[in-house]
């Protein structure tokens, strides 16, 4: 397929973002390339070559097309069958486009919700300052780590920077170390997923090989915690399989006041 030619623009948002990384794109890729590397510097450079403003944070333009939003449709015309394009940390400043298979982990809508009695601190509702900070607030807070899990679970460090090789610097939401009943200890990235960001390969992926690199021999039980309606929130243990990240298991927590629990719906959860 020959190079496609990007037409500039000078809009806010999304679109000049798409501008740029959609050029950046087609200066590395050609037919059959199934990877390539770039560095973060190209986008200040193509940002000049095509009179785009670069945003004051240059990386948010590669965390919404790795996390929030989809990559500009010529991107994804040049995806084989059952391929995707992601955008991954290669080492420091320098991100890779790799094909993997296509992943879409989204909650199912035909899965019965568990009903919880909401422990959340009204205080904590009041102040959370984003739906990320008030999704790992209200999981930390109700104990739904240990539920989903079956383990005794204990928030470790939030929003942990740290670097993981061959990949880069990385953020990880949420970590937890946990404890099963016969003494094995468990590390337990936890990825929050609010609005349009989406659970996919890249977080999940880069969680799992920090906790391979950083606790060797220690098992991890990779977690993606995501907003629904109604009070609803979905967890997914994630792994990986090959490229490819496989859901283990996913349950549906409505978090609810006590006195508005079933009574008859508790039993059936014994049963």
């Amino acid at each position: 397929m020959a190079k496609t030619k990007v037409e500039t623009t000078n809009e806010k948002g999304p679109n000049r973002y798409s501008v740029l990384i959609e050029s950046i794109f087609f200066d590395h890729w050609t037919d059959g390339v199934t990877e390539f590397e770039f560095a973060r510097s190209e986008l200040k450079v193509k940002a000049a070559e095509l009179g785009v403003r670069v945003p004051d944070n240059i990386g948010d333009i590669l965390y919404s097309f790795r996390y929030r939003v989809p990559l500009p449709k010529a991107v994804i015309a040049t995806q084989p069958k059952g391929l995707e394009w992601v955008i991954e940390g290669a080492e420091r400043s320098v991100y890779r486009f790799r094909l993997v298979p296509a992943t879409r982990i989204q909650p199912r809508e035909d899965l019965v919700r568990t009903g919880i009695p909401d422990a959340t601190p009204e205080l904590i509702r009041a102040y959370a300052l984003d739906d990320e900070q008030a999704l790992l607030a209200i999981v930390r807070y109700n104990r739904l780590v240990d539920t989903f899990l079956g383990l005794t679970a204990s928030s470790l460090q939030n929003h942990l920077r740290t670097t993981v090789k061959q990949i880069g610097q990385i953020e990880i939401d949420e970590l937890y170390v946990g404890l099963d009943k016969h003494g094995c200890h468990y590390i337990i990235p936890v990825q929050a997923k609010a609005g349009k960001d989406q659970i996919g390969v890249v977080q999940t992926t880069q969680d799992i090989r920090f906790v391979e690199q950083k606790f060797p021999g220690v098992r991890c039980r990779a977690i993606a915690a995501q907003f629904m309606k109604d009070k609803v929130i979905a967890l997914f243990e994630l792994a990986l399989v090959g490229q490819e990240v496989k859901v283990v298991q996913e349950r549906h927590y409505h978090l609810i006041p006590a006195d508005q629990i079933d009574p008859a719906a508790i039993r059936n959860y014994r049963d």
